[in-house]
Formats: C-alpha cells, sequence, structure tokens
C-alpha cells in the first residue's frame, strides 16, 4: 500500500514538473515572439520619425530638432530620442540592415550597434556577426574597432598643421572672416572649447544628423560650419564673463550696438541699428540684444554730436537675475530643455514702457530668443502668471505633449501580419552556441573591407 502511494506521489510530481516545463516554454515562446514582433514594429518606428525629420514638422511649434520634439510628444528621454533620431537616417544607407529589422530578425540593440561604424562594404560582415552573435558581442566589437580607428585618427592629426597663424578681415558686408592654421596643442585646446559650448547649446543635437540650410529661420538645420561659428562666439563671451574685469581697459572689449528709441520700439520707425565698426542689425535684433545686456542713455544732437551720456545700467539687475533664474530654472519655451546659456526676455520690451521685473521677464534660450524676436513667435503673460507661447501664425503652443494611449500588442501581431511578416518564436533568436569570439580577428576583418 504504502509503494503504491508512493508511485502515486511521484508520478503527481512528474506530471506537475511536466506542466512546469511546457509553461515556461510557451512563456519563452511567447516573450521571443513578442520581441520579434516589436523589433518590426521598432522599425517602423524609426522609418516614421526619419521621414518626419525630413520634413522638418518638430519646426512648425519652433522645437529645437526632431529629438526634442520625440521628448514632448512621445515622453522619450533625450538621449535616447537623439539616438533614435541618428539610427532612423544611418538605416537609410544599410539597406540588408534595415531589411532584417523589419522582418523582426534583429534587435534594436544589434542595430544600434551596427549603424555606428556600418557602411555599404562592411555591412554584410556585421549582420553575420549579429546573426551568430549576442548584442553583447556586436556591441562589443563595434567598440573595440571604433577604439582602433580614433587611434589612427589621432596619428594623422599629429601630422598637421606644420605652423600657426591666424587673420581676420571685415569683409564687404560687414562679417568677419577668418584664416588660420594652429599647432597640434592649440587645435585640441581650440576645438575642444568649440565643441563644449556646441555641446552646451545643441547637445540635444548631438548625434542628429545636421542639415544643410543656411537660411536663420532655421537654425537647428544649419552645418556644422555654422554652429561652429555660433560656437566661437560662445568661447568668446564666457572668457568675458570670467575674466577679470579692469576698469581702465574693460570698454575696449565691448561689443556697441547704437540704437534709437525709434527702432527700439515694438511699432516704431526704425529698421537697423549701427553696429560699432562692423555695419547694421536689424531693428528686432537690436530690441533682442538690449533684452539683457547694459546700456547707456547716449544724447546726441541732429549732427551726432554728443550731448550728454548717463550711467551705464543693466538691463536686468543680478538680484532680479538670480530670482528668475532660480524660479524659470531653464528655457521656459514648450518642449526645450535648455538650462544654461539662455537670455532674460522683456515680455513686454523696455523700450515699450514694460518694468524690469520678475512679472515681466522670462528666461529664454539663444534660439529660442531668437524665435521669439526674429522668427515671428509670440508669447504673453495670461492671468495667473501662466505664459504662453504662439507660432508665427498665432496658433497657441501647448506646454506639454499631447498625452496618447494607443498601444494594442494585439493589433501590433495582427499588423505584421498583414504586412506579410512572418514572425515565430525563433526569428530573432541568435545562432550563438556559446563558444568565445576572437575580438582581435573581428576587428582585422573590418578593416579589411575599408
Amino acid at each position: 500500500m504504502q509503494n503504491q502511494l508512493q508511485s502515486a506521489w511521484e508520478a503527481a510530481h512528474l506530471e506537475q514538473a511536466g506542466q512546469r516545463r511546457q509553461h515556461i516554454e510557451r512563456l519563452e515562446n511567447q516573450i521571443t515572439e513578442l520581441a520579434a514582433h516589436i523589433y518590426a514594429a521598432t522599425w517602423r518606428l524609426l522609418e516614421l520619425i526619419r521621414e518626419y525629420d525630413e520634413c522638418e514638422g518638430w519646426h512648425q511649434p519652433g522645437l529645437r530638432s526632431c529629438a526634442h520634439w520625440l521628448n514632448w510628444k512621445c515622453g522619450i528621454g533625450m538621449g535616447a530620442a537623439r539616438e533614435k533620431v541618428r539610427v532612423a537616417h544611418a538605416l537609410k544607407d544599410l539597406p540588408k540592415t534595415s531589411d532584417a529589422f523589419r522582418e523582426g530578425r534583429l534587435s534594436y540593440s544589434k542595430v544600434r550597434a551596427i549603424t555606428r561604424v556600418g557602411t555599404p562594404k562592411n555591412e554584410d560582415y556585421l549582420l553575420m556577426i549579429a546573426h551568430h552573435g549576442t548584442a553583447s558581442h556586436v556591441e562589443r566589437l563595434v567598440r573595440m574597432y571604433r577604439n582602433v580607428k580614433r587611434t589612427e585618427a589621432l596619428e594623422m592629426e599629429n601630422e598637421r598643421f606644420a605652423c600657426r597663424e591666424l587673420r581676420w578681415y571685415t569683409d564687404d558686408d560687414g562679417c568677419l572672416v577668418l584664416q588660420g592654421r594652429l599647432t597640434p596643442e592649440q587645435g585640441a585646446v581650440v576645438r575642444k572649447a568649440l565643441e563644449a559650448a556646441m555641446d552646451e547649446e545643441t547637445n540635444e543635437r548631438k548625434d542628429v544628423p545636421a542639415g544643410t540650410s543656411c537660411d536663420q529661420s532655421k537654425p537647428d538645420r544649419d552645418p556644422v560650419s555654422a554652429r561652429r561659428a555660433d560656437a566661437l562666439e560662445r568661447v568668446a563671451r564666457a572668457f568675458f564673463r570670467a575674466g577679470p574685469e579692469c576698469s581702465s581697459t574693460s570698454d575696449r572689449y565691448l561689443v556697441h550696438v547704437h540704437s534709437d528709441i525709434e527702432t527700439l520700439r515694438e511699432d516704431g520707425a526704425g529698421a537697423q541699428a549701427e553696429l560699432e565698426d562692423a555695419g547694421h542689425v536689424s531693428a528686432e535684433t537690436s530690441r533682442r540684444i538690449c533684452c539683457d545686456s547694459g546700456v547707456i542713455h547716449w544724447f546726441e544732437n541732429s549732427k551726432g554730436e554728443p550731448l550728454s551720456i548717463g550711467r551705464k545700467s543693466r538691463a536686468v539687475p543680478p538680484p532680479i537675475n538670480r530670482a528668475l533664474r532660480r524660479r524659470d530654472g531653464g528655457c521656459r519655451f514648450p518642449g526645450c530643455t535648455a538650462s544654461r546659456f539662455v537670455d532674460a526676455h522683456h515680455i513686454r520690451h523696455w523700450a515699450d514702457g514694460g518694468e524690469t521685473s520678475l512679472e515681466n521677464l522670462v528666461l529664454l534660450c539663444r534660439h529660442h530668443h531668437r524665435l521669439v524676436h526674429e522668427g515671428g513667435f509670440g508669447l504673453a503673460r495670461e492671468a495667473g502668471g501662466r505664459i504662453s507661447f504662439m507660432n508665427p501664425k498665432g496658433k497657441m503652443i501647448p506646454d506639454n505633449g499631447e498625452k496618447r494611449s494607443r498601444g494594442n500588442v494585439f493589433a501590433l501581431i495582427a499588423a505584421n501580419g498583414s504586412s506579410g511578416l512572418e514572425i515565430g518564436p525563433e526569428t530573432a533568436t541568435s545562432q550563438w552556441t556559446g563558444e568565445q569570439m576572437d575580438y582581435d580577428l573581428g576587428v582585422l576583418g573590418m578593416q579589411q573591407l575599408e
């Protein structure tokens, strides 16, 4: 009797263990199959992001980049958003990788690593590694290959720049033109300073491919050369902010903009202000500059001869500026994440009778400060202190992206099936069987494909 009970217990235990194994296998199959469906859906998402970025749809609400729009509308962190935009554009030149991703055979992690170094020449090689290895294998190989390329680039860099010189002259249109060659040490310092300044201003577009338009209405699509010019100005401004101020020489290094009240007023008759020794700037540009700069009231007669000169004053006194930065924390424009290199903007310009007070001030980054003055965007303070922003057509820009929740895993699977994709539990499974990877051989193989 006891033996029969023991046998029955063992049989029940084995049946329970078998059911548990079957349940685990079903879970594994569901996870791997759903992961492949998500990979295919992610490919579609990146295709839409690339198309949206190429159409510059994010430019309409005045955002700085497509990554900012993804952060604002989709709740994607800025780093992840920049990476998605970069991968989306890179896939355009890697059709085989794109096809494997579309079919759910490659994970986003593998695709992201491939696009960092992938070219039409080495795409097949990288895909072979990706199909037979894990995401960790692909990422480590790419990291080692990039390190080798950096070393080669450094050796080439040390062979350049045999002499140092810097020249400048003022062009016919008043622009300053620089020409120079620096020693490797000087070049490294200057590059680092410019890169740091560019990162501060355009960190959200760090890996987003730059456009080619020089249109001032679309500064986010300026080429790298134009953004370097902006960075050089910022480096110079940072030097003056941090450097010692000597009363006997400080005025030598001031940039003087000569304007009159008719130019500074919103409905004034003046069209341009004079930039001392360097031509003219538009009335709106002079209004933007005077938002948060030192101002001297200078009275002249009809012949331009000075009658009296007032004391220099700050448009925004330091105590108010500190309170403003504490209150706003950074740029208040919807969707903007900039917290440094921000200006104090008068909601109603002081030239139009606006007060220099917290209630009449708001922080804007340099990009959005320019859009408000020269780009046709507007802002106003509503009852209760809320700041509202309008696009050039006068349409209100919402403070936050729309909240949408339409996710449906079954609809996703059905959509992939209707697209002709045959996705199962083994679609995205790696063919790796546990063997060690020879990374040195892998890097050598990629070098031979260059």
